[in-house]
């Protein structure tokens, strides 16, 4: 139970810690991505930031996602005992506005509660209801934060490792599963993040597919500060952006990685350009 619980919030953790890093230059960031070059960039290892930029390219292109202008999803977070956390999740991409409903909510949102929970941030402020009844509770609110800004990076992940900050460094190969993998290190300045402690990624980076296959990460504000636990993506091309709908994650043991993941994630029912404004995405 313990290590389900720890699980749970390294992978919340880390996806609010690299929000927050690219916070002070999301406008900046966002206006550069959108003007981003069509044709394929240069895969150079010994330019590492290009094989970022090959990421993001052979994910579909950062602008495209910008002009499909919205995303809606079925989430389904779960533990190897049954205990899950399943939502509609919904995002609008040019205010990073996060809205998750939850049908079962086991693990991160509310689970010693009854009936249905709806998180919602505004990119500012964040409201949290128990069926339809707003909740007043700081911790609460905080908590459902943290969850909405993590679920948006996961969700836009290919698109932010490459954001203001980051430093990159080339490992060399590693054959994992047939395939050589090029490794890719990377971490964040502590000037531009205002840490003395960053995240930590190992990239393995298919080099024909350009897309990333597998990470190690490591997770400071939580102890964890070498990249031991493992994410294993599966993706699919839907509107031309290759979405990660499978992924799963492994923690490390005193007798090494489980064969069966800690965690497993699934996306589906994916649905691009709904139309949600700030108005209509809690409807």
């Amino acid at each position: 139970m313990k290590t389900q619980k720890f699980m749970a919030l390294i992978l919340m953790g880390l996806g609010l810690f690299a929000i927050s890093c690219a916070e002070k230059n999301k406008k900046q960031e966002t206006e550069a991505k959108i003007v981003e070059e069509v044709q394929a960039p240069i895969y150079n290892t010994a330019e590492p930031q290009t094989v970022l930029a090959a990421i993001e390219h052979a994910s579909g292109g950062w602008s495209d996602l910008w002009n499909k202008k919205d995303v809606e999803y079925t989430y389904d977070y779960r533990y190897p005992d049954g205990k899950a956390d399943v939502s509609t999740e919904r995002y609008i991409f040019n205010t990073e506005a996060s809205f998750g409903k939850y049908t079962q909510h086991d693990i991160n949102a509310m689970p010693e509660k009854d009936g249905e929970v709806m998180q919602y941030f505004d990119g500012k402020t964040t409201m949290v209801k128990l069926n339809d009844e707003v909740m007043d509770d700081p911790q609460l609110i905080g908590g459902a934060e943290f969850l909405r800004r993590a679920n948006y990076f996961w969700f836009t992940m290919p698109y932010k490792l490459n954001d203001h900050g980051t430093i990159a460094s080339y490992m060399g190969q590693e054959t994992y599963n047939d395939i050589n993998y090029d490794k890719i290190h990377v971490t964040y300045d502590p000037a531009i993040t205002g840490k003395a402690q960053n995240d930590t990624y190992i990239l393995y980076v298919n080099p024909e597919t350009k897309l990333i296959d597998r990470f190690y990460f490591s997770l400071p504000i939580l102890g964890v500060n070498d990249p031991l636990i493992i994410a294993n993506y599966e993706y699919e091309d839907i509107e031309g952006q290759k979405i990660a709908t499978k992924r799963t994650y492994f923690m490390p043991s005193p007798d090494g990685y489980g064969e069966q993941p800690n965690i497993v994630q699934t996306i589906s029912n994916v649905k691009f350009n709904s139309g949600f404004t700030a108005e209509t995405i809690l409807n």
